[in-house]
């Protein structure tokens, strides 16, 4: 979240979409939803997990009953039993309870005819089957094998904590349960008033439980909340309770957008088989003909995986004229799996292959789409993989090969990467090697691209677009006015560090810790000659070959303070580095060392660059305080404060490279910035967090981050605001700063409020909030959120303000459903 703060710029070019469900059983043929949400854009079937949004609240387990024995003897108990032997009836008055065949029956009377093998109970009937399921009823005649019969005025309690109540239930071959005048709900009844009715239920004339396919059939239905009818359904079908798979058609569900017109969608659910299932979903647009969807998902022994696969000859290809989707046919395959090969090795891939790369934005395909409440986090690629991950007691191994696929408008396909492969192992030795602990690690990248990428830091190169590749003149591009983000071409390096370390504590209580590293690198390059490159780095062939060995010491020496009111201990923290110049520094490519913020999270660290294609060089002393006080009644304060300082040779955070990485960082001088961090937590409630970096010569600050959150029963808050100095050297020509606050009050026991913003002070504006109300209880879901912020639309390269409306909806057992409306720039779609 910090990064996105540190950023204070619009949303990253993509749409705003949502992965929506396919849920493994059938759903209504009519559904529910589609009456409740009448006239709405946008309807999907969704998960509460996919919908990062609001799920039921969990029920208590519900203790199953004791299990009768099933072993042919009736075992009856009541105040009185009498034997007719010469009609072979058994009668039980008071108190019955008959234990038979696995199910037991309380009732006031109950009478066994032998001769025709019928079970009567009168009055207070409550029948208990082997599954948990619970029967009241006024009065049940049975046969003694409960397979056919009848109930009149009963009560079904499902062991799912579903209830369906009626005037009258018929069975039918053990297979067939006819509920007349039914009611069925999934909601518990009020405690208070039993006969209150529930918040949602449905009526049905008639509704029949088959219990062979496990289906649930309700025949002139209506849907009540609170007992008032919302919708009538003269017919519709949804699996019982008990269903987790089941082959069916899902939730139908609309969409529009300009270019396809609107689209219909009945998506088909086949359970081929325990382990594998099929999903077919055509798509029936208005403007652009059928879209077909298939998705194959199988489960084995050791992993799963799943291939999806979509078709379209366009109607008028001409709607999308001038952007990529401007052809007949449009398609694409992704496929995704993981199979653990041991307890310790993990195997897996995805794969994407398109026809075109606006295909899935441009037709809002469900499975890359946004989940709604990310907020500030958005993918602008689809990402292609084959992996081998491998974790031991104190080893890591991961080694991949990877291909991203970028939707953004502004994205140009050769810019980005393509890597082949990355590979990073790690292990720690389970042995001291000189009193002290060893490890080692090492990594092997190798990637290539098409098209160098260059990025402006001046406004002149920004406005008059010197940075992009379109001219042909290498004086356009030149390291004062661009950076170099990407070279084309082929670059791989091979990295292999092993560090050892060992801490002594003296008499006095200082702690010693010299530590030793040796790493070295070999690198390989070939540079396309395209215009400009070579203002940066040789092109063509270049092998390079460094050695940098490190040797250190660190030194501590913490003072405890007790008091009555708790402990302190205050900790001056030193530390030596001496090692060579870095070779090669600003002569090499750098692909993943871009990123350079000093704070206090690495001010002890001996290579402050985040990647392997840099290293830091010189000899260098990293100095600080640290104090944490730990109170008796709860809560505890840490202050860290300290700087850093180039002892002599090449200080590598001031020599440019392609990417300027290290100049602007507070690390480039001597002497460096103070870093400084507090950390307040007085409780489990409270919790504050501020940091900052100074300038070391003017004292002004360059960098400030603060954060502060309260989380109560009711309600949570969480506010964090950053401020940040302009980095000319990086492109960021004035300060940044902004506050981005998030929280959720519980108004009620099942209401929610929640909202979030995000505050640009220096363009003194919100440019992204979102403010919604749920209900939640333990059978319904309800929620309305409102968000607004900048999106890209119909693949256009100019981001517009959007506002929307999502709505979730949901009833147990009977389904999730979830729309998003746009009201507002760009035009509605399913989300």
């Amino acid at each position: 979240m910090i990064a996105a703060l540190r950023d204070l710029l619009p949303f990253s070019r993509r749409c705003t979409i949502v992965r929506r469900k396919r849920s493994l059983m059938a759903s209504c043929a009519i559904p529910l939803a589609v009456l409740l949400l009448a006239g709405a854009a946008d309807l999907a079937t969704m998960s509460s997990a996919d919908a990062q949004g609001y799920t039921y609240n969990p029920r208590p387990a519900r203790p199953r009953p004791p299990q009768a024995a099933n072993n042919g003897q009736m075992l009856v108990q009541a105040t009185e039993v009498n034997y007719d032997y010469n009609n072979k009836r058994v009668s039980a008055v008071g108190n019955v309870q008959m234990f038979y065949n696995g199910t037991s029956v309380e009732a006031d009377r109950l009478v066994y005819d032998q001769n025709t093998k019928r079970l009567r109970a009168e009055g207070n009937v409550r029948m208990t089957d082997a599954t948990g399921r619970i029967t009241y009823a006024n009065m049940l005649d049975l046969s003694d094998d409960y397979r056919d019969g009848f109930v009149d005025s009963l009560r079904v309690d499902t062991a799912e904590d579903t209830r369906i109540a009626a005037s009258r239930a018929d069975r039918t071959d053990g297979d067939y349960n006819v509920f007349q005048n039914g009611v069925y709900t999934a909601c518990a009844p009020c405690k208070d008033n039993p006969k209150k009715p529930p918040l949602w239920q449905v009526k049905g004339a008639r509704i029949i439980h088959d219990q062979t396919d496990k289906m649930l059939y309700f025949e002139n239905a209506q849907l009540e909340f609170f007992g008032v009818p919302m919708a009538y359904l003269p017919y519709f079908s949804t699996p019982d309770p008990t269903v987790k798979r089941k082959t069916g058609f899902l939730m139908p569900f609309l969409t529009s957008n300009s270019t396809f017109g609107v689209g219909f969608e009945v998506p088909f659910y086949w359970a081929l088989a325990p382990d594998y299932d099929l999903t077919l979903t055509p798509r029936i647009t208005t403007k652009q003909g059928v879209l077909m969807q298939a998705e194959f998902r199988q489960q084995l022994l050791n992993g799963a995986y799943q291939i999806r696969a979509y078709g379209i000859s366009q109607s008028d290809p001409s709607a999308f004229a001038g952007q990529p989707g401007d052809r007949n046919f449009r398609g694409g395959v992704d496929t995704q799996g993981q199979f653990a090969l041991n307890d310790k090795w993990v195997f897996g891939w995805e794969g994407v292959l398109l026809s075109d790369r606006a295909f899935f934005l441009d037709y809002r395909l469900s499975q890359y789409r946004d989940s709604w409440g990310t907020f500030l986090n958005q993918t602008t690629e689809a990402t292609s993989q084959i992996y081998l991950t491998g974790v031991g007691n104190r080893s890591y191994f991961d080694l991949r090969a990877i291909h991203y696929l970028g939707w953004a408008a502004a994205d140009i396909q050769g810019q980005i990467p393509v890597i082949h492969p990355v590979l990073d192992y790690s292990k720690t030795l389970d042995h001291n090697i000189f009193g002290g602990e060893f490890s080692y690690k090492t990594n092997f990248t190798s990637l290539s691209r098409q098209t160098a990428q260059f990025d402006p830091i001046t406004t002149i190169a920004n406005t008059s677009g010197l940075c992009l590749n379109t001219s042909a003149d290498p004086a356009a591009r030149m390291p004062s006015s661009c950076l170099l983000r990407g070279i084309p071409g082929t670059y791989t390096r091979a990295s292999f560090e092993g560090q050892w370390r060992r801490s002594f504590t003296d008499s006095w209580g200082q702690i010693w810790t010299p530590f030793a590293s040796l790493r070295a690198d070999a690198i390989d390059s070939s540079i396309s000659n395209q215009p400009g490159v070579s203002n940066y780095l040789p092109v063509g062939d270049t092998q390079a070959f460094r050695v940098m060995p490190t040797v250190g010491l660190e030194y501590r020496y913490p003072f405890i303070n007790v008091q009555p009111w708790g402990t302190t201990t205050i900790e001056p923290i030193a530390q030596v580095i001496i090692r060579p110049n870095e070779t090669y520094a600003g002569k090499l490519p750098n692909e993943d060392a871009q990123s350079m913020v000093f704070d206090t999270s690495n001010l002890f660290s001996v290579d402050k660059f985040s990647g392997y294609d840099r290293v830091e060089g010189g000899g260098r002393a990293n100095v600080g305080i640290q104090a944490t006080t730990q109170f008796d009644r709860g809560g505890a304060i840490n202050v860290l404060f300290g700087q850093s300082y180039q002892l002599f040779g090449m200080n590598s955070y001031a020599v440019k490279d392609i990417t300027n990485t290290g100049l602007d960082s507070g690390l480039a001088t001597p002497r460096s910035d103070y870093v400084a961090r507090v950390s307040y937590s007085p409780n489990s409630t409270y919790k504050f967090t501020t940091r900052a970096r100074f300038d070391e010569a003017t004292g002004a600050v360059n960098r400030f981050e603060a954060e502060a959150s309260a989380s109560f029963n009711r309600w949570s808050i969480s506010t964090i605001y950053g401020s940040y100095a302009a980095q000319p050297d990086l492109g960021f020509l004035t300060r940044r700063q902004g506050i981005l606050t998030t929280g959720s009050v519980k108004v009620a026991s099942n209401w929610v409020v929640s909202g979030g913003a995000r505050w640009d002070l220096e363009a003194n504006r919100i440019n992204q909030y979102i403010v919604g109300a749920g209900y939640v209880d333990d059978c319904f879901v309800l929620a309305l959120n409102y968000v607004t912020g900048y999106a890209y639309t119909n693949y256009g390269t100019t981001p517009t303000l959007n506002h929307s409306v999502m709505l979730q909806i949901g009833l147990r057992t009977i389904g999730m459903s979830a729309m998003q409306q746009s009201v507002s720039g760009g035009s509605s779609g399913l989300q």
